[in-house]
């Protein structure tokens, strides 16, 4: 047996340096709504949460020093759509409301259609179709058990 008696993700938290500003990107641009206690920014996912919290009480609370250089953090966020036709809309979209596309949409090296948008702090995030993925009802992503593999 794992670790993790289930595997799940909970919630992925971003260490944000202006938690105000950009929960207020997140509802207005994003359409996502903050049901956060207060001093934390939570967005509800469908089956997990998405965090924003300050970005030292992040790394203190997590035991590491805050000392992240340079404007990749390593970490990309995405959202998988249902066609590329819904990739270009949401793009269409956030150019439209002035977000940043760092990589407009396009046929993907792994044969799906992809792009990305940063949030105004540079936290990336991919809209892509992937074909080989089913999504369920509810847009989550079901991978082929490793017996269909």
């Amino acid at each position: 047996m794992g670790a993790f008696p289930e595997k799940r993700l909970s919630i992925i938290t971003l260490g944000v340096q202006d938690r105000a500003s950009i929960t207020q990107f997140y509802e207005s641009v994003l359409g996502f709504r903050n049901v956060g206690p207060e001093g934390m920014t939570m967005f509800d996912m469908g089956g997990f949460v998405l965090g924003l919290w300050e970005e030292d009480k992040l790394a203190k609370d997590a035991g590491v020093a805050n000392n992240r250089t340079g404007d990749f953090k390593g970490v990309a966020l995405a959202y998988n759509a249902r066609s590329t036709e819904e990739v270009d809309a949401i793009f269409d979209r956030l150019s439209a409301a002035g977000v940043t596309i760092s990589t407009a949409p396009h046929k993907a090296f792994w044969g799906g259609y992809s792009g990305y948008f940063t949030d105004p702090e540079g936290n990336a995030w991919e809209v892509a179709h992937n074909p080989f993925w089913t999504l369920d009802e509810a847009g989550r992503v079901v991978l082929p058990s490793t017996e269909d593999v």
